[in-house]
């Protein structure tokens, strides 16, 4: 049986009846990264690239470079350890996460008309329950993820982060939806903003709940995805493995979703 699923899968994928989306945003220099107020402490870097040798005096045949990034950066994978609620988690590091975990259905709930109105739009108990009612039950051990469109936003720091005196403006969960979901035993919940959690989370309680609650409770977080307009509400794979970094905290990854042509 699972040979042959396996060689179905195999099959599909050469005739392309099953398509592989790209839900990773570009990683450069141009990368837009999260800013932290000083009380909150150190930022990450800006991605820096720098060459080793480019077919070249320093390496004749062949080109290569270096990088300087934070493991938070672009579209990234969030492990248990980033957040001081799932520090004593087993397995909450980015070598330690079962290569299980990294492949998974996904439920992709669509509020990308509500982000447009209102850029501080979050998501309720009563929102998720009524893509319940009209797409079925969220499943254990799914992914969760929010469309919203906000990756249309990238091109820029500013209009990505959407910050103003009173702070960043961006869409994302309630506390209270967080809770719901980790009630339905999901794997993880994502999204396309610079982080996992509203601009307003820091206000909510407890703060930035995406990350205290998920990984509190040893679950993981992706953020600054990209094209989730491209898929369906339920019937996806995503795909999503961060780099065995020893005792890693995230990565970025190069997210992948499995559809059905």
């Amino acid at each position: 049986m699972s040979s042959n699923a396996l060689s179905s899968l195999a099959s599909a994928l050469l005739s392309g009846s099953v398509k592989v989306v790209d839900l990773t945003a570009p990683l450069g220099p141009d990368t837009p990264v999260l800013y932290l107020p000083p009380q909150f402490g150190k930022n990450t870097p800006n991605v820096k690239v720098h060459t080793i040798s480019a077919y070249d005096q320093d390496g004749p045949f062949w080109a290569w470079n270096w990088l300087e990034l934070g493991e938070h950066t672009g579209t990234h994978f969030d492990a248990p350890c980033h957040w001081i609620t799932g520090k004593d988690q087993s397995n909450n590091t980015t070598d330690t996460i079962p290569p299980q975990n990294f492949v998974a259905p996904v439920n992709v709930i669509d509020r990308s008309k509500e982000a447009a109105a209102d850029p501080d739009y979050l998501l309720t108990v009563e929102s998720i329950q009524e893509w319940e009612a009209q797409h079925g039950e969220i499943e254990p051990g799914s992914w969760v993820l929010m469309r919203s469109d906000w990756y249309k936003r990238n091109g820029s720091t500013e209009t990505f982060l959407n910050a103003d005196e009173n702070g960043p403006h961006s869409p994302g969960p309630t506390a209270e939806a967080i809770q719901y979901l980790l009630s339905k035993g999901i794997i993880g919940w994502g999204q396309e903003t610079i982080g996992t959690d509203a601009g307003s989370a820091g206000g909510m309680n407890p703060p930035f709940p995406a990350h205290n609650l998920m990984h509190g409770a040893g679950k993981y977080g992706l953020a600054s995805l990209s094209n989730l307009d491209q898929l369906p509400p339920k019937g996806a794979v995503l795909i999503a493995a961060p780099l065995k970094f020893v005792k890693g905290t995230g990565s970025p990854v190069r997210a992948l979703a499995l559809i059905t042509g």
